[in-house]
């Protein structure tokens, strides 16, 4: 009895808000009492409302009430604190705002513990007890407290709805499933449950994955990034290492032509001061023998004028030549023309190397490869202008149209000597390397060409079918006949069929490993595809059957 007074003394000194002993307590006009701070911060927040309630009864004030300190109160707690009575814990079961209540208990209500789906009753655990001492309760089934019990009542009938109506897709009571459900297919609600649970289950399955499927891309695209940056990083400093060696070996060759004019310089001005210097000696020489003369040709005796004429006379030849030949003032000038055409060639490579560079870094592609295109003005978006190489032609090829097309001759060209020629076989291939999505088109005419890709490492000298395109490993070739194709790869032929046209296609996506050809006419039609792995950048080449007149030319195409 003394423990029950006990608690009654803690509900009644202690604020509903913060559930501890009143702290400067304070009554309003509901009689009602809180702490100051708890009502004050509770009244803020409502005066937007212009009305102002108490937490537990709901009646409202206006204006908001004075607050005034309830000193007997006051007294009562600080009495209470002094003998040892404090506030009940926080965690004593009480429901608060956001729990579900017991709906058994009266005054201020207990948190639930499980809600009931026969009674439609939420129970704290003291009420709930029946349910497991009470044999019919027994059979009731509990779930976790719920504010929601509600919804399982008819709102026709007033039953509890236990059966489910798959045509009407809703649950329904038995009264329904006579009245305006009759006909209808009805099932329990426990047995459509079981149904549902089946599905739910599979759609778990399918969730659960898909939910790893999409962690092991997440994870692979993780480890894309990753090698992305390794991979940027790596070019990066590569790339600084190769520039730095271009600027020292530039820095070195500017060092060596720099000693090599002071020492041609040195050795040049050496000579010409020699040489200075006796020529110098000798007008001195010439200038006392012409003194001398003077002096002579003015003496009165003709005796001293006779006996030293013939010594004085006599004037020592002069080894170098009577006049100095200088050459046109152009000495160094011929050095800086050079370094200016070796400028001049640098930056044309450099340019032409950027764009190349530029390239493939805007071919990087780290997603899923795209579709191929489907239409000839898809294949377009990715047209690339090809030029052929002169420094790989065969001395048989003339190259022109600003070297797109190449013409079999039958007289030799005139190339310089070059180790990227080919020597033997009438080939030639093209001046840019291709990597990523191209698309190109060749026009021939003649008996026939082979329209190819090869690696830019095979071999050119001699007549093996290393040299060879589509005779190797490093190279792919569609033959192209009046009457047949052909595709050749290391030495493999595959007959190809399809309508004949003087204008071949070629797809290439390097990162794909796809070599297609197509006919090229008022159609477009798929002649050869390969589907394989590209380790090295691809150059489009060109091979011809030794008959003057064969020609094919890059097409400008758009």
């Amino acid at each position: 009895m003394a423990q029950k007074g006990a608690q009654l003394d803690r509900e009644t000194f202690s604020c509903s808000m913060c559930l501890d002993l009143l702290k400067d307590p304070v009554t309003i006009p509901c009689g009602h009492s809180y702490c100051m701070s708890c009502i004050k911060s509770f009244w803020d927040e409502e005066d937007e409302k212009k009305t102002h309630s108490c937490p537990q009864c709901r009646q409202t004030f206006t204006p908001r009430p004075v607050l005034v300190k309830n000193t007997t109160l006051a007294v009562l707690v600080e009495e209470l604190k002094k003998t040892g009575l404090q506030a009940a814990p926080a965690d004593h079961g009480y429901a608060g705002p956001e729990d579900v209540a017991c709906d058994f208990c009266n005054g201020r209500k207990l948190k639930a513990l499980k809600s009931c789906l026969v009674c439609l009753v939420s129970y704290c655990e003291e009420h709930l007890q029946p349910h497991y001492d009470v044999p019919p309760l027994k059979k009731h089934k509990l779930v976790e407290p719920s504010e929601k019990l509600q919804e399982n009542i008819c709102s026709r009938h007033d039953e509890v709805m236990k059966m489910f109506c798959r045509t009407d897709q809703q649950c329904i009571c038995y009264l329904c499933s006579v009245d305006e459900h009759k006909g209808h297919d009805t099932v329990s609600a426990a047995a459509e449950r079981t149904e549902r649970q089946r599905e739910l289950e599979v759609s778990r399955q399918n969730i659960q994955q898909r939910i790893q499927d999409r962690e092991k891309d997440v994870k692979l695209l993780q480890q894309q990034v990753e090698a992305i940056n390794r991979s940027a990083d790596k070019a990066v400093e590569d790339s600084e290492k190769i520039f730095t060696e271009l600027i020292r070996l530039i820095q070195k060759r500017s060092s060596d032509v720099k000693q090599q004019v002071r020492s041609k310089q040195e050795t040049e001005v050496s000579r010409v001061k020699e040489l200075q210097e006796k020529l110098q000696q000798e007008v001195t020489e010439l200038k006392r023998k012409d003194a001398e003369l003077k002096q002579l040709s003015r003496t009165e005796d003709h005796n001293h004028f006779l006996h030293n004429y013939p010594s004085l006379s006599r004037v020592r030849e002069s080894t170098d030549s009577s006049s100095i030949n200088i050459r046109p003032l152009r000495y160094f000038e011929d050095v800086t023309a050079a370094l200016s055409e070796v400028r001049d060639q640098l930056q044309d490579v450099l340019r032409e190397k950027r764009t190349n560079i530029s390239l493939r870094v805007t071919e990087v592609d780290v997603l899923l490869p795209q579709p191929e295109p489907k239409t000839r003005a898809e294949f377009l978006k990715y047209s690339r202008e090809i030029t052929l190489d002169p420094n790989t032609a065969n001395t048989k090829l003339l190259l022109s149209e600003g070297n797109r097309k190449a013409t079999v001759m039958s007289e030799q060209q005139s190339y310089s000597s070059h180790p990227d020629r080919f020597t033997a076989w009438f080939q030639v291939l093209t001046r840019e390397s291709l990597t990523g999505r191209c698309y190109w088109e060749v026009e021939w005419s003649g008996t026939g060409v082979n329209v190819a890709v090869a690696y830019k490492n095979i071999s050119r000298a001699g007549g093996s079918d290393e040299c060879v395109f589509g005779y190797n490993d490093k190279s792919w070739a569609l033959r192209c006949d009046k009457n047949s194709y052909n595709f050749w790869y290391n030495r493999v032929q595959t007959p190809v069929s399809g309508p004949r046209s003087s204008r071949v296609g070629v797809y290439l996506d390097h990162r794909g490993g796809i070599l297609s050809f197509f006919s090229i006419s008022e159609t477009m039609t798929l002649l050869h595809r390969v589907q394989t792995t590209f380790t090295q950048p691809l150059y489009a080449g060109l091979w011809f059957y030794s008959f003057s007149g064969n020609t094919a030319e890059f097409c400008k195409v758009k």
